[in-house]
């Protein structure tokens, strides 16, 4: 079993700050790119960043310059540093990690539940 377990979610003013944290645990054998989406109400999942095992990061345009991905391989942990939040910030934000379970494994995508971000005054 695998598992990804997001945290750091929460209620945040306009201009305030919030850190993502997602582990992933269970039977792993390496993790490949780890990521972020985001989906606020009434839209479908969009990417938000990514990031491959060394530490190559890709950014959708609308987060450039305010959010920041990073990874800590020995924690098996991606994070989202989010700054200057906007109230089109808000979203449900999940975790997607392609994770080998085995040495004889292909990589398979998993996705933690979600937490919800909320930017409002």
């Amino acid at each position: 079993q695998v598992q990804l377990v997001e945290s750091g979610g929460g209620l945040v003013q306009p201009g305030g700050s919030l850190r993502l944290s997602c582990a992933a645990s269970g039977s792993i054998f390496s993790i490949g790119a780890m990521g972020w989406y985001r989906q606020a109400p009434g839209k479908q999942r969009e990417l938000v960043a990514t990031i491959t095992s060394s530490g190559s990061t890709n950014y959708a345009d609308s987060v450039k310059g305010q959010f920041t991905i990073s990874r800590d391989n020995a924690k098996n942990t991606v994070y989202l540093q989010m700054n200057s939040l906007k109230p089109e910030d808000t979203a449900v934000y999940y975790c997607n990690a392609q994770i080998v379970r085995t040495k004889w494994s292909y990589g398979t995508d998993y996705w933690g539940k979600g937490t919800l971000v909320t930017v409002s005054s």
